[in-house]
């Protein structure tokens, strides 16, 4: 008896393949998974933690540049964004609207470290990734441009993006921006829980917007908030494995004409 496919079928298996990695996307999934991995143990490892140190300013840099577009973005006159070295940072703005400012500094760095996961799975997209890495930067370094931290810090993050561009027809820069990519949504995932649920600090992102707007107490806020950034963190996996099929030898053909690196 004949076996006809009915539109449905079709349906399930296009999904279902679709969502099976190829061979350079489990490359990329066992990465992700390491960094993982890695990121967690460094973290809490007396002396090997310093080893995290420069990228965790990173994402501290990212975060306070999420609160100062979203203060831009609503009519706030940005006065500076400060770096610290014990890994802390402070946006100082006048105006903008605290409702979507607050929040902005945690939701907007998940979000660009989920971009950013997704971009690490095809290495033209990761070159993109890495030039409005590079404009954010910059941008973050106008407003902190009093700090001597965030000089040192943003010239050294442009010199491995340099570097890793040049290397190799820019094979390692995806697995930099994935890197970084994991780095931010676990910074965010880790700053949230300490702040917010293992310990309450008033002056936390969310326990001055509880204190604002007083409906929910900052846990409550953290956990909405840490959610969120997992869903983030969620759909740039997703993102990656539904857009970028390409293989490890088409994205090395593609790298080689989308800005190549000289002589590549």
């Amino acid at each position: 008896m004949p076996y006809f496919q009915l539109p449905q079928d079709l349906e399930k298996r296009d999904v279902a393949e679709r969502f099976t990695p190829n061979g350079a996307q489990k490359v990329t999934l066992i990465v992700a998974g390491c960094y993982i991995v890695g990121i967690a143990i460094l973290w809490n490892v007396p002396y090997l933690k310093y080893l995290l140190y420069p990228f965790k300013l990173l994402t501290v840099a990212l975060h306070e540049f999420s609160h100062a577009l979203a203060g831009v973005l609503t009519c706030a006159k940005i006065r500076s964004i400060k770096l610290d070295p014990d890994e802390g940072g402070a946006t100082r703005m006048s105006g903008g609207i605290p409702l979507i400012t607050l929040p902005a500094g945690y939701l907007g760095s998940s979000f660009m470290g989920a971009c950013m996961i997704a971009c690490g799975f095809n290495t033209n997209a990761s070159k993109i990734a890495s030039l409005v890495l590079a404009a954010i930067f910059i941008l973050a370094l106008f407003w902190a441009r009093k700090s001597v931290v965030a000089w040192i810090l943003i010239f050294g993050f442009a010199g491995i993006l340099v570097a890793l561009w040049l290397i190799k027809n820019s094979i390692g820069l995806r697995f930099f921006v994935l890197f970084m990519g994991v780095m931010s949504c676990m910074y965010v995932l880790w700053d949230v829980v300490d702040d917010t649920i293992a310990r309450k600090v008033s002056t936390s992102d969310a326990g001055v917007f509880a204190k604002m707007f007083g409906c929910c107490s900052s846990r409550v806020w953290g956990v909405v908030w840490l959610i969120i950034a997992c869903i983030y963190f969620a759909l740039g996996l997703i993102v990656g494995l539904l857009v970028f099929k390409q293989t490890e030898a088409q994205m090395q053909e593609d790298a080689r004409h989308f800005i190549p690196a000289p002589g590549a």
